[in-house]
């Protein structure tokens, strides 16, 4: 089986979810902050390729409602070609229209503080996204058997 780093990169922080060895479940793990330092973010990106020995990545790539890719969407395209070229392993795009919504809901859903919600939604955010692409992945190969 494979380990997946999900990541959702927000204007100022990249979240991170991780999956279990048998990708069936993703769990958050951390949120960077970056200020738009996107090499300084490729490397600290791969400190945790290497420390969780992720085979893939998932990343949110933002869209509108219409489906066509936002000015975001073309931020995570160029930052999954600087993944993909450094460090040689699959960056796989998974829509995220939404994800934060439901981040925040769910953190609303457990009573969550304000101060407590703007820390962890992004990571809540990457797991939403890492586990939708399980989810994908599993049904599809569910199908083939």
């Amino acid at each position: 089986m494979a380990r997946y780093l999900g990541l959702d990169l927000g204007s100022h922080t990249l979240g991170m979810a991780i999956s279990d060895p048998t990708a069936t479940i993703a769990t958050a793990y951390q949120v960077l902050r970056h200020n738009e330092e996107y090499d300084r973010l490729v490397d600290e990106v791969g400190k945790v390729l290497t420390e969780k020995q992720i085979d893939a990545i998932v990343l949110g790539l933002p869209k509108n409602m219409n489906n066509t890719i936002s000015e975001k969407g073309n931020l995570s395209l160029s930052f999954r070609d600087k993944l993909e070229k450094r460090y040689h392993i699959p960056v796989y795009l998974q829509d995220e229209r939404l994800t934060t919504v439901q981040a925040q809901n769910t953190l609303l859903l457990f009573d969550t503080s304000r101060q407590k919600r703007k820390r962890v939604v992004d990571k809540i955010a990457a797991t939403i996204i890492l586990q939708s692409y399980l989810d994908q992945k599993r049904k599809i190969e569910d199908r083939k058997d």
